[in-house]
């Protein structure tokens, strides 16, 4: 089996290539394996590239994105449907949110070359949506405004990450807030006054959002959050619960949280804005647009990852228990 890195080197607060490429390196004279091929990636939409012609050559290959979630999204976009090409992710960009699904230990045993080297493929669903293949979330409104409006501020001198997320989010707090949105959730239909949704194949977005606590990224089904139009002093409260996943607990919402959210799981969803205010900015694994319908349908079972041995023996083990409680 081919193995191959692909190193973003704008993904993060900088270059991690100079590091990186020694790291692979080393792990695999460790296990005594044949060395790697590593791609430095020069432009955008390389590694999707590459994905691409590797799933339609029949070559089985193990590629592995080392980026952020856009670095993982463009390999998952090129293997989708391949049943040659198994993907795996090496964090290091700036939100690194699909890892946070496979356990508590988090980033460290995707950051172990060793354990990488010796990754087990799984099969998992995606998204397919209407900005393309996605593997974790598919966000509108609020929040995929902020992101959509951050590159504009990281052209301004020394405004970096923070500084351009910040400012981002004091731009949109000023203007109007909400928007009126049609939802069709399988088959339901509903009218909305809100502030933002989330359709979830995996748990948290935004570099730790945890919109979708118990969402697993194998059920084939999607978690679907919608939270109401609130005033700009309610947003402050129910941003703390959405990102700390406390709003919804044992497959249902909080008491507190009830008032201000809707939760359905489904198959597919669409929604439209249905306020004559023009198109809703969305984003699906950190890649932002706006679109005049937003559809997202879920792809059971479509996606071949690569799990370290840590991570792949927990989601495992998880999946066990899992299946013993429903029968």
């Amino acid at each position: 089996m081919e193995q191959v890195f692909f190193i973003n080197p704008v993904a993060g607060k900088r270059d991690a290539s100079a590091e990186l490429v020694p790291q692979i390196q080393a792990a695999a004279r460790q296990l005594q394996l044949p060395q790697p091929q590593i791609v430095v990636t020069q432009y955008a939409g390389q590694a999707r590239e590459a994905a691409h012609r590797y799933a339609a050559s029949g070559t089985p290959a193990a590629l592995y994105a080392c980026g952020g979630d856009g670095t993982l999204n463009e390999l998952v976009q090129g293997a989708a449907g391949s049943a040659n090409v198994a993907v795996g992710c090496v964090p290091c960009g700036s939100g690194n949110d699909y890892v946070r699904n496979f356990g508590a230990a988090g980033q460290a045993p995707f950051l172990d070359f060793a354990a990488q080297l010796q990754a087990q493929p799984c099969r998992v669903d995606l998204l397919q949506t209407s900005l393309g293949i996605g593997i974790d979330i598919c966000a509108a409104g609020l929040d995929a405004q902020v992101a959509y409006g951050i590159p504009k501020f990281r052209r301004i001198p020394l405004c970096g990450g923070e500084a351009a997320y910040a400012l981002s989010i004091v731009q949109q707090l000023c203007g109007h807030i909400g928007r009126r949105v049609e939802y069709t959730i399988d088959g339901e239909t509903l009218d909305v006054d809100c502030l933002m949704c989330a359709i979830c194949n995996g748990r948290t977005y935004g570099g730790g959002f945890c919109a979708a606590p118990e969402a697993q990224p194998d059920d084939g089904w999607l978690d679907v959050y919608i939270i109401r139009k609130v005033s700009r002093v309610t947003i402050a409260k129910l941003l703390g619960m959405y990102k700390s996943g406390k709003h919804f607990q044992n497959g249902q919402l909080v008491r507190a949280a009830e008032p201000y959210f809707i939760y359905r799981r489904a198959k597919q969803v669409s929604l439209r804005a249905a306020d004559g205010r023009g198109p809703i900015v969305a984003t699906a694994d950190g890649e932002c647009a706006p679109k005049e319908q937003i559809t997202v349908q879920v792809q059971p079972l479509a996606g071949r990852i690569l799990l370290p041995k840590p991570a792949f023996e927990r989601f495992a083990a998880q999946r066990t228990a899992q299946s013993a409680d429903r029968t």
